[in-house]
């Protein structure tokens, strides 16, 4: 197993268990991500707190792996995300209250990683596909729309290699 793949399922663990000290560790300071809203994530306190609002909404979330990949600096992770929706779910245009619904969301991310940390994180998941499962319907499905990335949006990217 490389560094990548071992960042990956430590990353995993940590957010699974809500651990948010551990997440801190395993991200760069200056870490990015981009979430499927299209919001890009500056620092990895902001990285770690998304995360963990996903946890807090899915207090008994549990990830089911599909495959796992590993190139290089580079692991993926296929699969679902499972759990029953219990507490408050924070979206971009507001907060969603508990359902007490079920959902089982396919979801893929990546992470890039250097020196030892992930530098860039991509997650992947139909929006769409979550709100019908929690019962919300297609508008609270709506995404803001595409933008064109800033210069320094564009400067800070982790190129692949």
């Amino acid at each position: 197993m490389g560094q990548a793949r071992e960042i990956m399922d430590r990353i995993t663990a940590a957010a699974g268990a809500g651990d948010r000290d551990a997440l801190l560790r395993l991200y760069a300071a200056d870490a990015v991500a981009e979430t499927p809203e299209g919001r890009r994530l500056d620092s990895r306190e902001a990285i770690a707190d998304d995360l963990l609002s996903f946890v807090q909404a899915f207090p008994d979330m549990t990830w089911e792996s599909r495959a796992t990949f590993e190139a290089g600096d580079t692991a993926i992770d296929e699969g679902w995300v499972v759990g029953t929706h219990t507490g408050v779910l924070s979206l971009p245009d507001g907060d969603v209250p508990p359902t007490g619904r079920t959902m089982r969301l396919r979801e893929c991310d990546l992470i890039t990683v250097r020196d030892g940390v992930a530098v860039a994180h991509r997650f992947y998941y139909d929006r769409l596909e979550l709100v019908s499962q929690l019962g919300l319907g297609e508008a609270a499905a709506a995404v803001p729309e595409p933008r064109a990335a800033t210069r320094s949006e564009r400067a800070s990217e982790v190129p692949a290699t």
